[in-house]
């Protein structure tokens, strides 16, 4: 078990080691960031009206405003129908039809609106898997041509290192269908 002590000197080594990490500041990070909020941007302008109103619906569904309205909603229509506030006459008894009705309703239509969220949100994850698998894929083929361009700067250069079996198998392509299928494999079904 790890005490204060011994967990603050972590910390504290912790931070030190992130203080002499050099920073990029180069205008490459900007850039990026830029892109990825077009790229957001682009997309969020792509939305229907549908989609947008569905979004809007199911953040605030899914807030706190909205979990003590229905607390007080529900409270209210129980106590109001239960006769517990004087002056006011009841309008759903028990066992509360009306309120089950509403509440039904309710959920059914915010269910489907979740679902239609999460749809949308499933095609930009998806968009984005692209992306990434195409970056990927391009970074891999850069590395091995580079890998391929270093091994004749060293020949050329008199420097026969003898090539390893890592070696030789990282200036081949890779074949995404190759892996995909031996990743299948492995994976459990």
């Amino acid at each position: 078990m790890i005490n204060k002590k011994e967990l603050d000197r972590t910390e504290k080594g912790n931070e030190e080691s992130a203080k002499t990490l050099p920073v990029r500041s180069d205008g490459q990070v900007q850039k990026n960031i830029e892109s990825i909020m077009r790229l957001d941007k682009e997309t969020s302008r792509q939305r229907s009206t549908a989609e947008h109103v569905a979004d809007k619906i199911t953040t605030f569904a899914g807030s706190t405003p909205f979990i003590l309205f229905h607390i007080a909603w529900f409270g209210a229509w129980i106590l109001v129908n239960l006769s517990l506030i004087p002056g006011v006459q009841p309008f759903d008894p028990l066992p509360f039809s009306f309120l089950t009705l509403v509440v039904s309703l309710e959920a059914i239509f915010l269910a489907l609106l979740v679902l239609k969220s999460q749809n949308r949100m499933t095609k930009e994850a998806d968009k984005r898997a692209h992306i990434e698998l195409q970056i990927n894929m391009l970074a891999e083929q850069e590395g091995t041509k580079i890998l391929n361009m270093i091994q004749r700067i060293g020949k050329h250069l008199g420097l026969e290192e003898e090539i390893d079996e890592v070696m030789q198998q990282l200036s081949e392509e890779t074949d995404v269908n190759q892996v995909a299928k031996k990743l299948d494999e492995k994976s459990p079904a």
